[in-house]
């Protein structure tokens, strides 16, 4: 059976052994597990039941990765992502008012998008049509936003009449709670401990007890079914096709999704060579992670933890993979999960994602002030389409009027245009 193995994964080729990789596998298991106690309570905000959201999430996991391994032979790890799940509520529901039904569509349709970018020259074309600086603002501007949204959901910043926003007060148990965990959270992970994210969280939940926060009842009834999880699995809907706002959903994810995950792989893979199929891989994710009704999937920044253990073949992602099955029977466990022991992973993330901002080149004020409104716009209107759409709409228009119009793509004019239309419309 060994052998077999070896063979398949092309281990000896790779110059790694099965030990290596299974623990490769178990490192990235152990830093990215906490997807699955966030990612339900994020996607329960827009009415989708907790629990069989959570279901989706392990079950989307398991695929991603399963692609991962036997059709890459990579040693990427799927999940659905931080920010992807963020944008799924907040712009394609809350924004752009979508039912999460009609959001699964949009997430379904958007993988058929980034499947075709992956086996045609569109990947190619978009990377050199759309400006780098405008998808490292698009990078950053949605870690602000999720940073903002853990602000908000641990309780930090509140909501005042005369600032809009303001500092809540921190003798509160839940500001408390996440003040704690973040002690807590941010040197385990700054030191590098496997499973800083999942410890912090449990830490968490342990100090949100404490603190009377934490409601014990829901383990009265610790039992788990995947009856429920019918109200999810396949329940896609492409109703609301004839409105101009589910295109613009399904545009603007598309956009985010092929371009995040073409710098997550490029930047963390060994192998480059590997890349087309795992970007392959990737994008069948996303379609299934709308078929069985999730936010979209994503490369996981984790995935470098794994690397960094030596994981170099498609043995790593199958490990995780079938570390996720556990994971559906602890289902009930999450429940007692307080917000402020989730909050700080948004915060933590959202810190990570605006690192990308170094790559904007300031000095040049035609690239910058459209990466600016993106970046500024995404939280301050609550909105990742909105700023997506100001950022777009601006950089063609900054450069005609400075005379640099043969800096800018056919393909930037036209997205400019098409959100132009997106406000002009949407206001009538």
């Amino acid at each position: 059976m060994f052998k077999g193995i070896e063979s398949f994964f092309q281990l000896e080729k790779e110059n790694t052994t099965i030990r290596t990789e299974v623990v490769a596998g178990l490192t990235a298991f152990m830093t990215v597990a906490y997807i699955v106690a966030v990612n339900g309570a994020i996607l329960s905000l827009v009415g989708m039941p907790y629990e069989a959201a959570t279901i989706a999430t392990v079950v989307c996991a398991f695929i991603g990765c399963m692609l991962m391994a036997f059709w890459a032979n990579s040693p990427l790890i799927i999940v659905p992502g931080m920010g992807d799940n963020a944008f799924f509520v907040y712009t394609l529901v809350f924004a752009l008012g979508l039912p999460w039904q009609q959001a699964l569509a949009a997430v379904f349709l958007a993988g058929v998008v980034f499947t075709i970018t992956t086996v045609t020259k569109g990947a190619v074309y978009l990377s050199q049509s759309i400006p780098k600086s405008i998808i490292h603002a698009m990078t950053a501007g949605i870690g602000l936003f999720i940073a903002f949204l853990g602000l908000k959901n641990g309780g930090l910043v509140i909501a005042s009449e005369s600032t809009f926003v303001t500092l809540a007060s921190l003798s509160k148990p839940e500001a408390l709670t996440t003040i704690l965990t973040l002690l807590i959270m941010v040197p385990l992970f700054l030191r590098g401990v496997k499973g800083n994210f999942l410890i912090g969280i449990i830490a968490g939940t342990f100090i949100g007890a404490l603190f009377g926060i934490v409601d014990f009842s829901v383990l009265k009834d610790f039992s788990f079914s995947f009856s429920g999880y019918g109200e999810v699995l396949f329940a896609f809907d492409f109703s609301g096709a004839g409105s101009l706002n589910f295109w613009i959903a399904v545009f603007s994810l598309s956009m985010v999704i092929i371009f995040q995950n073409m710098g997550a792989q490029l930047g963390m893979l060994p192998d480059k060579s590997k890349f087309r199929k795992s970007f392959q891989a990737n994008s069948v994710s996303v379609m299934t992670a709308g078929l069985f009704g999730c936010s979209p999937t994503t490369t996981a920044a984790e995935s470098a933890t794994g690397i960094a253990a030596g994981g170099r073949t498609g043995l790593t992602s199958f490990t995780t993979a079938l570390l996720f099955i556990p994971a559906l029977f602890l289902i009930p466990l999450f429940k007692v999960i307080p917000n402020s022991a989730l909050a700080p992973v948004l915060i933590i993330v959202g810190c990570l994602m605006i690192t990308s901002i170094k790559e904007i080149p300031f000095e040049d004020f035609t690239e910058a002030f459209p990466a600016y409104l993106m970046m500024v716009l995404m939280p301050l209107t609550f909105s990742i389409a909105n700023g997506i759409a100001f950022g777009f709409i601006a950089y063609p228009i900054l450069k005609l009027v400075t005379g640099r119009r043969n800096e800018v793509s056919v393909t930037m004019y036209v997205i400019g245009v098409c959100f132009l239309l997106y406000f002009v419309l949407g206001n009538i």
